[in-house]
């Protein structure tokens, strides 16, 4: 990998993680205060529910793109095994095609879906149901954004264990 492309991920990688994470921490934080207020207070606000919702699906679109780019996503990657050194690259090429493909059609696709409910809102938030929607295509860009720079490189696996 070129040092711009390795520069590139180096920067965007942590930085989608540490908000992924910082995501889940205020989603845990509303979780346990749901839980706080339902059973030692009487009764939660129904925006905890709602917004406990939103917020865990936007951290996992946002980890999305580092999750691939590290390889830590689930795959099986028996062909690659079995197929001699240059089928292997032409695989690597087309899963990198597809992979761009799918995650620039689900950005726009999300987005337009993401806009076409702008005049509709949350229940409980009472907050434009876009707002929550636009993870998907933020979360879909950043994946194709890692997937992009990355190249079509093997990615790299998890090594089995054995017991």
């Amino acid at each position: 990998m070129s040092s711009l492309r390795s520069r590139v991920l180096a920067v965007s990688r942590p930085v989608s993680l540490f908000v992924a994470s910082a995501l889940l921490l205020i989603n845990l934080s509303v979780i346990l205060y749901g839980v706080f207020m339902r059973y030692l207070a009487g009764g939660a606000p129904i925006w905890t529910d709602e917004l406990s919702r939103f917020l865990i699906i936007g951290s996992v679109m946002l980890a999305a793109g580092a999750v691939w780019v590290e390889g830590g996503h689930m795959r099986v990657a028996l062909i690659e095994r079995l197929l001699p050194g240059p089928l292997v690259r032409l695989l690597n090429l087309y899963q990198w095609l597809l992979t761009l493909g799918l995650v620039v059609a689900g950005a726009i696709f999300s987005y337009r879906y993401a806009q076409s409910v702008s005049m509709f809102t949350t229940s409980g938030l009472g907050i434009s149901r876009t707002l929550p929607m636009l993870s998907l295509p933020i979360g879909f860009g950043l994946l194709a954004w890692q997937a992009l720079w990355y190249g079509p490189a093997p990615l790299p696996s998890q090594a089995e264990e054995a017991v």
